[in-house]
This record gives C-alpha cells, sequence and structure tokens, in this order.
C-alpha cells in the first residue's frame, strides 16, 4: 500500500508484548545469596555495587547470565549440547524476562605461547587475508601468513578404491607463515645442562636435578636407566659421544621397559615438550623458577620475534610486511590501514579499519597485535573481549560487565563510561558489578548488596537511583562520596634504587630515582609503561643484592574446587599436625585429599552425575553430609573440635579458636593474622576458591605473599576488586607496611592510595610511543599544586583543591 493510502488510527491500548520491561529474579540462593529478590529494569544501565564477596557476582553472573546461556543451548539439538559445556541451572525460585546475555568478564585471554592479541580478535585473520591478496610477490592463500601455521610437503603412492582400485602417485604441499625455527613462538631456548643433572653422578644415583623427575619415577627416569642406550650405573660426565647423543638428542624411539613399550627420547627434546611447549606465566611458581634457572629465551634470529617465516616476511602491501604491521601501535596501523585505496578489497578494508578503530576508542590503541595475549592485564583482557561488540547491531541484548574500570586511569574512565550508555542507548540492558564512584554516578538503577561480605552478605541492602543510593544508610551510601585527604607530612626516604636507561617496551631510556622506606606510587594513564618500569627495571633492580623483592601481581591463583583458603595459605599443614599429635595419628587422616577421604565421594563432599548434554548434578554425599571426611576421622578432636568442623569457621573465629588453650598453634594464628589484615575475615577456611570473587583471591594471594621475606614489596593494582571502604583498610595495611620497614611500590590509578603516597612517578604524557617517560617526580601535595600532568588534574579534582 501507498502512503497516501495509509490510514492512521489513534492512540491504542499498549501491547501485550511492551509489557515485558523487567527482568525479574525471586528467591536466589545461589552461593551466599539468601533468597534475593530483585526487579531490573530492561534497557537501562544497572550497576551492582557492594563489599567485595557480598554477592554482586552470584547474582548477575552465577544467576542471572548463568540462566540465559543454559536456555541459548538448550535451543540446540542434543547432538550439540554434547559438544557444549553443560550448564547447571542456578538456585533461584523464579526468573522471568530474560534475554540474550553476552558475558564480558575479567577471565584472562589464553596464555598459550602462539596467542596474541591478533589472534585473539578477527584482526589478523582480515590482515592475512589482505595480504594474500595485495601482498608483492604473492606467496600463497592467508594460511601462509600464519604464524601458527608450519609449511608442509608430502609425495607418495595412495589408494583409490573407486570402481577398479588403483594406486596413482599423488603430491601435497600447504605454504604456511610459521617460522621454522621458532616454530611460532619467536623466541628460542638456551638450555643450561647443568640445571638439568649432576654429571659427577649416574642416573641410578640420582643425577636428573629437574622438578617432579624422582629416582624412581617409571615415565622419566627409569626410562633412561632402563632403555639400553645408556649405562644406569656409569657417572654421566664418563659417557660415550654416543650415549651422550643418544641421552641429549635421541629421536623418540619405542623401548621395552619391564615389558611395557613406551617411549625413549632425548632429554632436551624431552624438556623441549613438557616444559617449554607452555607459556612461563600459566607454570606453577616451582616449575617456573626451574625454567628460569635453566632456560634463557632470547630473540629468534630468524625471523627477528616477529614469529613468522622469510616468506611470509617478503611480501608487502605499499613497503609493508605482515610482521612490521602486527609490529605497530594500533593506532598507527588504524591510520596506515585507512590510507589503502584498493576498491577490489574495500570490504576487508572498511571491516578491518572498525576493528582497529575500535581498539583505539575502547583506550587500547598503545597495544600491538603481536602482543602475547598471556601478558595483558585483566583490565586489558576484557576490553579486548569488548572489541566484537562495540559495532554490533544486536539490541534488546544483555550486557553484563566485570569491573571494566579495573586498569584505567580516572581519564580514560570516562571514556569506558560513555561505551556502556552507548550500548545501552542502542536498546541493550548493560548490567556492571562495579565499586568506582565515577562509574555508579551514570547508573540509572543501583542494587546494594551485602551488608557485609559471605555469610554476612547475600543480601539487598538498597534498590534504586544514585541520588537514592547517597541518601541512604548503606556502607556503600555512606562511603560513596568518600575522598581521601593529601597527608600533611610524608615519611623520608632512607635510600633509593637508581634505574638508569629503562628501555623496556615502550619506556625511552628513563633514569629514575625509586624511594626506599616510604610509600611509593607509580601512575600514568593505561600504556604509559608503568608495568615496563616496575616489572622491567624495578624488580631487577631491587633484588640485586638485597634482602630480596616480593612482586605481587594480579596474576590469577589457580585451584580447583578441592582447593580452598586453608591449603592455599598453608594454614591446614601446621593444624593437621596439631590434630595427629594431639590424637596420636597420623598427619595423612586429616586431608580430605588423601587417607582422611571419604571414600564415596572421594573427599568431594558431593557426588556429581554426569548426564552427558545436559546439566550435571551435584548432591551432597549422603554417607559424609558434606564433610569429605571418613566417619572415624571426625572422632578425633582438637581444642573441642573435629576436622570439619575447623575447616568450616571463618578466619576471625578460627584466629580466636587457634589462640588459647590446647589448639594453639602460632604458625596458624599468624597466617589467619595476614588474611585478616587484608579484610578475609569473613571468609571459611574450607571455602572452595571457585567460589571467591575476583577480588577476594587477589586479596589472598596478598596474604600468602606477605609471608615471604623480602626488603621491598611490589604490588600492580591492589585495589581491584575493592569496596570503597576496604580501601581504607588497604592503605592501613600499607602504612603498616612501610613502618615496619618495609619499601613499598605501588602500581595504582586509584586516587586515594596517590593522596595517601609520601612519593609519587607519574609517567606519560600519553600511552604507547606517546608515553614511556617520567613526567613527574615528587610528593603528592607538590603533583596536585603543579598540576602539570593529567594525573595532577585528576588527583586534584579528587581531594577539591
Amino acid at each position: 500500500m501507498s502512503k497516501a493510502g495509509r490510514t492512521v488510527t489513534g492512540p491504542t491500548a499498549p501491547h501485550t508484548a511492551d509489557s515485558h520491561e523487567l527482568i525479574r529474579v525471586h528467591g536466589a540462593r545461589e552461593n551466599n545469596l539468601k533468597d534475593v529478590s530483585v526487579e531490573i529494569p530492561k534497557r537501562r544501565l544497572t550497576v551492582f555495587t557492594g563489599v567485595s564477596g557480598s554477592g554482586k557476582s552470584s547474582l548477575v553472573f552465577d544467576t542471572i547470565a548463568a540462566e540465559s546461556q543454559r536456555l541459548i543451548n538448550e535451543t540446540y539439538s542434543a547432538f550439540v549440547q554434547g559438544f557444549m559445556p553443560t550448564l547447571a541451572r542456578p538456585e533461584v525460585d523464579v526468573l522471568e524476562g530474560l534475554t540474550t546475555a553476552i558475558i564480558v568478564d575479567q577471565q584472562r585471554l589464553g596464555a598459550d605461547p602462539r596467542s596474541t592479541v591478533g589472534t585473539a580478535t578477527d584482526a589478523n585473520a582480515m590482515l592475512r587475508i589482505l595480504f594474500s591478496r595485495l601482498g608483492r610477490p604473492h606467496i600463497g592463500p592467508p594460511g601462509a601468513f600464519a604464524f601458527n601455521v608450519p609449511s608442509v610437503r608430502a609425495s607418495g603412492a595412495i589408494t583409490i578404491e573407486r570402481g577398479a582400485r588403483r594406486t596413482v602417485k599423488q603430491t601435497f604441499t600447504r605454504t604456511g607463515g610459521m617460522c621454522p625455527r621458532c616454530e611460532g613462538r619467536g623466541t628460542v631456548s638456551d638450555i643450561d645442562l647443568t640445571q638439568l643433572y649432576d654429571d659427577s653422578k649416574s642416573i641410578a644415583e640420582g643425577a636428573f636435578t629437574i622438578p617432579g623427575w624422582k629416582s624412581d619415577s617409571w615415565w622419566t627416569v627409569r626410562t633412561y636407566a632402563e632403555s639400553g642406550f645408556l649405562d644406569p650405573d656409569k657417572p654421566i660426565r664418563d659417557y660415550t659421544a654416543k650415549e651422550m647423543r643418544d641421552f641429549l638428542h635421541r629421536e623418540p624411539t619405542k623401548v621395552k621397559v619391564e615389558g611395557v613399550n613406551i617411549t625413549f627420547e632425548g632429554l632436551i627434546p624431552k624438556i623441549q615438550k613438557s616444559f617449554l611447549a607452555k607459556d612461563r606465566e600459566a607454570m606453577q611458581p616451582h616449575i617456573r623458577e626451574f625454567v628460569d634457572r635453566a632456560v634463557t629465551f632470547t630473540t629468534c634470529p630468524e625471523c627477528g620475534g616477529s614469529r613468522l617465516s622469510e616468506a611470509a616476511r617478503s611480501s608487502m602491501v605499499k613497503g609493508i610486511s605482515i610482521a612490521d604491521a602486527c609490529a605497530m601501535q594500533i593506532s598507527d596501523l588504524a591510520a596506515w590501514v585507512r590510507d589503502l585505496d584498493e576498491p577490489s578489497v574495500a570490504p576487508l578494508l572498511d571491516a578491518l579499519g572498525h576493528t582497529l578503530d575500535s581498539f583505539v576508542e575502547i583506550g587500547l590503541g598503545y597495544l600491538s597485535l603481536d602482543r602475547s595475549s598471556g601478558t595483558l592485564s585483566g583490565g586489558e583482557a576484557q576490553r579486548v573481549k569488548m572489541i566484537r561488540h562495540l559495532g554490533s547491531s544486536l539490541t534488546d541484548t544483555t550486557y553484563v560487565f566485570d569491573e571494566p574500570t579495573i586498569g584505567l586511569h580516572p581519564h580514560d574512565i570516562r571514556r569506558m563510561n560513555e561505551l556502556l550508555l552507548r550500548l545501552r542507548d542502542k536498546g541493550n540492558t548493560v548490567l556492571v558489578v562495579e565499586h568506582k564512584p565515577e562509574t555508579i554516578a551514570i547508573a540509572d538503577h543501583v542494587i546494594d548488596l551485602g551488608p557485609g561480605a559471605g555469610a554476612g552478605g547475600g543480601t539487598v541492602c538498597f534498590e534504586g537511583t544514585v541520588e537514592g543510593l547517597r541518601a541512604a544508610g548503606t556502607l556503600t551510601g555512606r562511603h560513596f562520596d568518600d575522598r581521601a585527604a593529601l597527608k600533611e607530612t610524608v615519611r623520608k626516604p632512607t635510600g633509593a634504587l637508581e634505574i638508569r636507561g629503562a628501555a623496556t617496551h615502550n619506556l625511552r631510556d628513563v633514569d629514575v630515582d625509586v624511594p626506599l622506606g616510604v610509600l611509593c606510587v607509580v601512575t600514568g594513564v593505561a600504556g604509559s609503561g608503568k608495568s615496563s618500569l616496575v616489572d622491567g627495571s624495578l624488580v631487577r633492580s631491587a633484588g640485586a643484592g638485597r634482602e630480596g623483592v616480593v612482586s605481587i601481581d594480579q596474576g590469577a591463583i589457580r585451584g580447583s574446587r578441592r582447593s580452598n583458603p586453608a591449603t592455599y595459605t598453608g594454614l591446614l599443614e601446621p593444624v593437621r599436625k596439631a590434630f595427629a599429635k594431639a590424637n596420636g595419628v597420623k598427619p595423612g587422616l586429616f586431608s580430605s585429599n588423601s587417607e582422611g577421604a571419604c571414600p564415596t565421594c572421594n573427599g568431594a563432599g558431593v557426588i556429581y552425575t554426569d548426564l552427558a548434554m545436559m546439566a550435571g548434578v551435584a548432591s551432597t554425599c549422603e554417607d559424609c553430609e558434606g564433610k569429605r571426611f571418613q566417619a572415624a576421622v571426625l572422632e578425633y578432636h582438637l581444642g573441642g573440635l573435629d576436622i570439619s568442623e575447623v575447616l568450616a569457621m571463618p578466619v576471625t573465629q578460627a584466629s580466636e579458636f587457634f589462640g588459647t588453650g590446647e589448639a594453639r598453634i602460632p604458625a596458624a594464628q599468624a597466617i589467619l593474622g595476614r588474611l585478616a589484615d587484608v579484610g578475609l575475615g569473613y571468609l571459611g577456611l574450607g571455602q572452595p576458591l571457585t567460589t571467591l570473587s575476583g577480588g577476594e583471591r587477589q586479596r589472598l594471594k596478598l596474604a600468602t605473599r606477605m609471608a615471604e621475606k623480602g626488603g621491598v614489596y611490589v604490588l600492580d593494582e591492589p585495589t581491584t576488586g575493592l569496596h570503597l571502604a576496604d580501601v581504607e583498610q588497604l592503605l592501613g595495611l600499607l602504612d603498616r607496611l612501610v613502618d615496619s620497614g618495609k619499601s613499598v611500590v605501588v602500581v595504582e590509578h586509584h586516587q586515594a592510595v596517590m593522596a595517601h603516597a609520601d612519593w609519587i612517578i607519574d609517567l606519560g604524557p600519553g600511552a604507547g610511543h606517546d608515553g614511556g617517560t617520567v613526567v613527574f617526580e615528587g610528593t603528592p601535595a607538590d603533583l596536585v599544586a603543579a598540576r602539570s600532568t593529567v594525573t595532577g588534574e585528576h588527583l586534584a579534582a579528587y581531594v577539591g583543591i
């Protein structure tokens, strides 16, 4: 019908479909939630706040987002669901009005050695297509520019069974872009053999010094001893040339040891496969220490660290190779792509340009596509995940963010807020878990959980507008407008660590003196060079010839559902020994992972039933009633309690218990004191690590590392995941460390920590190649008075000067 022929009627009653304007949650009981019921408006920005451990993530991620994903997965066929992760239905009575949820969390990107910023997004894939079409000389399809694809050549006879069987000669080639020397890693390793074995001993005498290689180890030591290639009783230094070649370099060879067929290979290729094929950051601490001691990583001499073969590097577009493009700062690469005028690949250039512009828009223009994804901070990883959603045409979608301002300078938070509002204005529901008042202030709706953490939280304390939160008597409301004041007097340094000519990453031959005996804050916009200065120069300088450096970074702590604060901190060891001594039995009985485990659930406390493509079912073990120990073990007591009752106690209660009487254990009380110092007094000793929030995990790591002896403590954004009320407690902890004679260096963006510092080192002025210089050194008061940097302007506004 033409426009002229249309009939326009008057207003009608609202359509039934328009009545679904809320996401309704009733009776949520996931983790510590206590029958929480809330109504969340759709197509609005809702911020969830509250102290760390109050239940924010349990409500947003483990209930709302988890159920949305589970329902979407159920729309696929049973065959497809069999290949997908199974998700159990959250503990909740009613969930209504859900829409498709897109989760953008803080989980680190894959730490595979060949994973980069480019491979983690679509940027590398599009660049490979671009060079395969425009690159000269032409070397092949997109795979020829992929450093994850090796070149393959093969020839031989194949049998074709179609009609009469016939054999034909066939050849196969595939051109890949992988550098054959470093296998696409960009670095090569040089192994120090003296760190692998003691050549004055024989294999039988325990010559190996590799972690986990015990003298009776079946798959390692006995393979070498009984392979037939080596004399197990001869000292290694007396091996013949042939024996040494077999010992170190022999190709995989099938041998029979005690009637079992196993593979024998040289020590060097075995070490390369078992240790060096993994990303260093993903290794356990003692393995990482061994690798650092035994292996020297250097830039690959053949590819220059680009990971690419010579052929891939030889193909150019406007004088730029794909290696050059990936090494560029992304903001520069985006400008180069915009200057390409090639109508034949115009759609590709538009898509690639949009992706690169999204990096710049989200504050990551200082990265390069060849940056290893394992080196990104949690905040950077989260923003990289946001890239693919910025230009999406989807509407009526629920976006779920977990503290998107982590790792952002106050200057960058404004840009992040604009992105969140833009997603909302496109007709989407935006749910944000956040502590920063700058982001809470832009919310349409606020849900404040608490009042405390752990068992003391799990309820809704406030629901409404930001102005209503300010007037509310909740912990968040009372602290919303808190501002730390500049210190009237600052401590005097007792010395200094001299850093000269620091040139890691984007640093420009930086010379700076880091004062000792004070609280020193290193700050600057994201990408200005803070981590390069601290990790690349300061940690090494502090560790040289001093008592030592304790570096507490943002690396995630690893643990299964069997791991808990007691096992992670080492608390369980003295507790087990005390139980054993008091009852005259072995300590192993008091471990749910060892002899004392309930035989029915193997110490897990629950029975897991796998239902294939449907969500598995976890039911409390009927024999141990979830206590995880054998009944006989629970008859042994210490101070009137059995081991399961001790593990059920929170930190504060346990500290009192182990402080007096028969149960007095000074070693345990020291560990519990450190947990209380970092604000984890509410945490249950036996609470699985998998149920802890991001902020709780980082503070648990901080409490554990505080036990290490060191003269210099280096902290990387310790306010991550901290509520406004907890920052004050953190500042008190940092003061106690300094007053005890330690030197504390903090990489931080939080203005309260800057204001509380004795000395500030500000890097900038911008990010990437626009940063890398020290733009200010001095006291916080001098920084505010000068207002010569972006940090100075924001700190002055924060303290109200």
